[in-house]
This record gives structure tokens, C-alpha cells and sequence, in this order.
């Protein structure tokens, strides 16, 4: 349990620092790279520190549809 909560924040750390290179340097996919790397990073979160893994699956897929709806939102209006 205490491995992967480590793994898990060492990630999150690892995808932050990678959004905020993207978001200097790479222009033309920044914007998906860094809605991607969100999801990632929310999951993450939700599932792990949030204790998400252990709820009921009801949660677990609302949770992941609610992402997918809201990032294809913001995708196609970009």
C-alpha cells in the first residue's frame, strides 16, 4: 500500500513537471498532451489518495465518463 502511493505521487510529480515543459516548448499538440496528462494526473488522484479504487464500480465509471464527456468538451471547442 505504501509503495504504490509513492509511485503513484512520484508520477503525479513527474507528469506536472512534464505539463509545464510542454506548455513552454511544444506548441501545436501542447494543448492535447496537456488534457491528457490532466487525466492522467486526476485519475491518479482520485483513484489512489481519493480511495476511489475501493469504491463500487457505479462511482469508478462515473467518475471516468464525467472526464471523458468534459475533456471532449473542452477539445472540441478548442
Amino acid at each position: 500500500m505504501k509503495h504504490s502511493i509513492t509511485v503513484t505521487w512520484i508520477a503525479l510529480l513527474v507528469l506536472t513537471i512534464a505539463v509545464s515543459i510542454i506548455s513552454t516548448i511544444a506548441k501545436e499538440w501542447a494543448i492535447v498532451l496537456i488534457l491528457a496528462f490532466s487525466f492522467l494526473k486526476f485519475t491518479g488522484i482520485a483513484f489512489y489518495f481519493m480511495e476511489l479504487k475501493k469504491a463500487h464500480i457505479f462511482w469508478k465509471l462515473a467518475l471516468l465518463l464525467f472526464l471523458g464527456f468534459f475533456y471532449i468538451l473542452i477539445w472540441s471547442i478548442l
